[in-house]
């Protein structure tokens, strides 16, 4: 598989992710996603379409985001993975849309 480009939007925030096979891993701007995001709420709101889609140690994912504050920021990167998981299996539309992304 090669290297999955997408882009999300939240407000003023603005997240490219990059998604390719690999352990689960998630970096933001460089950081582990525990260091960027430091409250369990936060961390929830970016893994919640892999959890839904059961993806959750099957890729690696690398964010560039900025812009907005760190809500909007975690809320942008949910989309930009959501758009990715569709693209790559659409039956995960049906699983992530009811969820209101």
């Amino acid at each position: 598989m090669e290297v999955l480009h997408k882009i999300g939007r939240r407000k003023t925030a603005v997240a490219r992710v990059y998604l390719k096979e690999g352990k689960g891993n998630i970096t933001i701007n460089k950081k582990d996603i525990k260091d960027y995001f430091d409250t369990a709420t936060l961390q929830y709101k970016v893994n919640q379409p892999l959890v839904l889609t059961n993806n959750e140690e099957t890729f690696d994912i690398t964010v560039n985001v900025f812009g907005g504050g760190i809500t909007g920021q975690a809320e942008a990167i949910r989309l930009a993975i959501s758009r990715a998981m569709c693209e790559l299996n659409d039956e995960n539309r049906g699983i992530l849309k009811p969820k209101d992304y």
